[in-house]
């Protein structure tokens, strides 16, 4: 029976010394940790801790958010822990699934998480809209057609493709796509 942790960043610039030093103080055995995305389902290292842990374990967590953003994918980790026999821990809110009232709260937990997170997304689009209409948001720059002129002069001057993407720093799709867009003109 081991205690196992899991530690996770989104980005490189976030520190996991916190996370790292409350599951050593949690007396965990073995810690995974990794830098990624929440959001996403295919982390190598929550992949890899799902695959090591075993019948009479415990997984802990830190906080909620640090194992799933969505309720569906926290729903499926936890599922696939108490299949095999693994009890699941979060710190932060003394949560033991273990427990019929640890699963309860769980299940809830994710749920508000989830909620927030989808009005987190809705807010920011309304802001990118309210300030689009201001003129204040444009957009990232089109980089590849911003040199169109260019990149048909290097294809009139014969040089391949890939050669005109590398020249110019752009990617060679784009060469393509400005090319079919000069020959419908």
């Amino acid at each position: 029976m081991a205690t196992i942790g899991y530690a996770r960043v989104s980005t490189s610039g976030q520190n996991l010394e916190s996370q790292l030093e409350q599951l050593k103080s949690a007396a965990c055995d073995k810690i995974y940790q990794e830098t990624a995305s929440g959001v996403k389902v295919d982390r190598p290292e929550l992949a890899a801790m799902l695959d090591y842990c075993r019948e009479g374990d415990t997984v802990t967590v830190c906080k909620l958010d640090r194992i799933a953003r969505s309720t569906a994918h926290l729903l499926t980790i936890v599922d696939s822990l108490e299949k095999k026999g693994v009890a699941f821990k979060v710190l932060n809110i003394n949560l033991n699934t273990s427990t019929p009232t640890g699963k309860l709260m769980l299940s809830m937990l994710a749920a508000i998480g989830q909620f927030e997170r989808e009005m987190m997304l809705e807010r920011q689009k309304e802001g990118v809209e309210i300030a689009k209409k201001a003129g204040k948001y444009t957009g990232r720059k089109a980089t590849a057609k911003a040199q169109a002129g260019k990149v048909m002069e290097l294809i009139q001057q014969g040089l391949t493709k890939q050669a005109v993407a590398d020249t110019l720093n752009i990617g060679v799709a784009s060469v393509y796509r400005i090319a079919k867009e000069a020959k419908t003109a």
